[in-house]
């Protein structure tokens, strides 16, 4: 018998532990519950009735004329955490469920009334409470109602209370109340850290990112304010002030690449897609980058099929130049560079592999990321701009590479349909 009872009571509180778990995965994922109060009492109110239903439609049974049940917690939470009007809400809920099921009592109005009034009145205090004060009070808020509302039974209506009564509506809920609004709490703190972590991350790449740019722009500005300054010089030749003013145009151009390469990655994904043959654009590609293939005694090997996907050209040829030209630097000593495309299935695979000095593990992992380079004076934009142009075209990259052997880019794009 006592297993029995044991089960009930842990029905009880399965009820009420799956209604919160399933109010903070709604609430969690449900912006309009974050932004607007009155949608998360609703939700609130529709997640603790719940319970209450429950619990007494499968009550713990003591013996055919003992019937307890724990319907007081989530009504206590639910006033506790959404405050009174929510407990009025509540309270209704477990009447008109009370009158359903058992039929209806005055003193259960009573009782659940002044529960209400007392917890409403608490709510606004238990709110500014820190987590181990809030289960404190829990207990001992739900353990002096249990206790109040029992004295009031005994004066309106000689209720009488047996050892049974004593344990599972007096002992037990303090206990249970404890258990659910540690739960809570915990939850509660999980989201707030996990918020606090992204915007933390977002301030993270913001400094990085500015750090970034003003290290990456002050360098060639550094250099053109220092010609300008020579070329004040009295008495100049000509054909050296040539050169300074060329070395300060090449330098003002080196910045305005770094700007449109953050620009490139910035902005959002243009709305200009086509069909693209991926064969006759990697051709064109290499057709541009072979004088620069060629002054680093690099062979280009060509396995090109042909095969369609949807993107934006221009997109799909400033990632593969960026890819391609990473290629050729990682061979400073020449090497072969392979570069193909295949169907498979319902997917165009290309694939570009160098004989280079390739990456570690770290390295690897790190590709594409914002601010780094596996080169000297590398600002990472090239990749970075790259694997987000993939993304936008709904790709898939993959990165096979061994120090002093090489890497190999896979990069699977969707066919396009026929």
């Amino acid at each position: 018998m006592g297993a029995y009872i044991n089960q009930h009571v842990l029905n009880n509180l399965f009820y009420i532990l799956v209604s919160v778990f399933v109010f903070y995965f709604i609430y969690d994922h449900g912006e309009i519950f974050k932004k607007r109060t009155s949608y998360r009492n609703a939700l609130l109110t529709a997640c603790m009735g719940f319970p209450i239903i429950l619990c007494m439609k499968f009550p713990i049974y003591i013996d055919e004329q003992c019937v307890h049940d724990f319907r007081q917690i989530p009504f206590l939470i639910g006033t506790l955490y959404g405050g009174g009007i929510v407990g009025f809400i509540l309270l209704l809920i477990l009447l008109t469920a009370r009158s359903l099921i058992y039929g209806f009592e005055y003193i259960t109005a009573i009782v659940y009334m002044t529960m209400l009034i007392a917890t409403a009145l608490m709510a606004p205090t238990f709110h500014a409470l820190k987590r181990s004060n809030k289960l404190s009070m829990s207990v001992w808020l739900t353990f002096f109602l249990a206790v109040l509302v029992t004295l009031l039974a005994i004066i309106i209506a000689d209720f009488p209370v047996t050892h049974s009564y004593i344990v599972y509506f007096i002992l037990l809920p303090p206990i249970g109340m404890l258990f659910i609004v540690y739960i809570i709490e915990t939850l509660k703190e999980a989201m707030i850290m996990r918020s606090k972590l992204v915007k933390i991350e977002k301030m993270e790449v913001v400094s990085q990112l500015a750090a970034s740019i003003s290290h990456e722009i002050r360098n060639p500005l550094t250099v053109v304010k220092g010609f300008i300054q020579l070329l004040k010089t009295p008495s100049l030749p000509q054909n050296t002030k040539d050169r300074y003013i060329q070395i300060a145009l090449d330098e003002i151009n080196r910045a305005e690449a770094i700007i449109n390469d953050y620009l490139t990655f910035a902005k959002p994904t243009s709305d200009k897609v086509e069909c693209l043959m991926v064969n006759e654009e990697l051709q064109k590609i290499v057709q541009m980058l072979a004088p620069m293939a060629h002054m680093n005694s690099i062979e280009i090997v060509k396995k090109l099929e042909p095969g369609a996907i949807v993107g934006n050209i221009q997109y799909f040829q400033q990632c593969f130049l960026n890819l391609l030209k990473n290629s050729i630097e990682a061979m400073p000593n020449g090497g072969t560079l392979t570069i193909s495309s295949r169907l498979h299935g319902n997917h165009v695979i290309i694939t570009i592999k160098d004989t280079g000095v390739g990456m570690t593990a770290e390295q690897v992992n790190r590709f594409g990321e914002p601010y780094f380079s596996t080169k000297d004076k590398g600002t990472g934009l090239g990749t970075m701009v790259a694997v987000k142009m993939i993304q936008a075209m709904q790709g898939k990259l993959h990165i096979e590479s061994e120090v002093n052997k090489g890497t190999t880019l896979t990069i699977t794009f969707p066919k396009a349909a026929d």
